[in-house]
């Protein structure tokens, strides 16, 4: 099958998968990337491999009525990780999907993982659904990988799992059987959509146990969390800690080790062992 994939790197391995598979690209829609936490080499140089054009601005209803006019309906537009709600597909391509990093109806939203790992949720999984025009995560139901998280939980260990079911998924239930569950889709009832993470939620607050904490840290991991050293604002990547009984003020600096700092909890000793005064961001933009 033919299609044309919507998304950058953070579900790039559906490109790969679905050719793989033996579909044929037709066309790559992706967007500008900051290069820190959003990338999209990776599927851009695919795309030049495969002799495909790129498109970096939104899909606009001039896009979707040039595709039907050199393929028909026979091609598939397959979205993972693109930003904008896309309209106008129907009576256009044959099949459009969106790879969704959550098991819909719950977690709608930009990026659910902070929150599945934040909300100790037992297992999580990926959702391929109809590509809804009325709102976004809220097509009916092609295909679901789920699968069970540990009490541990990382975001990078999540991330990871993601893009391996979403590689599942592509190459699985979609390669193979798209026809035949767009026959059959499960609508997806109520659900809950999670809106995109804020500073407020990246923030550790040392009044809470140690337990809450580290999970805070584990949510967001390379992404960062932040927190207060002393008058220094720090953004946090890596973390550890204990339970311990002691006498200090939540948030007091007890112990200095070169750049690990130990941060009194409410009960117990927060460790900071990789932190900087500059968000990745910002690091970036400065050519740190």
């Amino acid at each position: 099958m033919k299609f044309a994939f919507a998304g950058i790197d953070f579900l790039g391995g559906v490109f790969e998968a679905l050719v793989g598979a033996g579909w044929t690209p037709v066309k790559l829609f992706t967007r500008p990337c900051d290069g820190v936490y959003d990338h999209n080499e990776v599927v851009v140089a695919r795309a030049r491999a495969a002799r495909i054009p790129v498109q970096m601005s939104r899909i606009q209803q001039a896009d979707l009525d040039s595709l039907h006019a050199a393929h028909g309906r026979d091609w598939a537009l397959v979205v993972a990780g693109y930003p904008w709600l896309i309209r106008g597909w129907r009576g256009r391509a044959g099949y459009a999907l969106n790879i969704h990093p959550s098991p819909l109806p719950t977690g709608r939203g930009p990026y659910p993982l902070f929150r599945a790992v934040l909300d100790r949720y037992e297992t999580w999984g990926v959702t391929a659904h109809v590509l809804a025009e009325d709102g976004f995560d809220t097509g009916d139901i092609l295909a679901q990988d789920i699968f069970p998280l540990s009490a541990t939980e990382t975001h990078e260990a999540l991330l990871a799992k993601c893009q391996m079911a979403a590689k599942r998924l592509a190459a699985g239930p979609l390669a193979r059987e798209l026809p035949a569950r767009w026959k059959r889709p499960e609508p997806q009832g109520d659900g809950s959509y999670w809106a995109r993470a804020n500073d407020g939620d990246r923030t550790l607050d040392f009044r809470q146990d140690v337990d809450t904490i580290l999970r805070r840290v584990r949510a967001f991991g390379t992404v960062e969390t932040i927190a207060r050293l002393g008058d220094q604002r720090a953004y946090v990547a890596e973390a550890q800690g204990w339970q311990e009984a002691h006498s200090y003020a939540p948030g007091a600096i007890v112990h200095r080790h070169r750049r690990h700092v130990v941060v009194a909890a409410r009960d117990g000793f927060i460790q900071i062992l990789r932190w900087s005064p500059l968000s990745l961001m910002e690091a970036g933009q400065t050519g740190r």
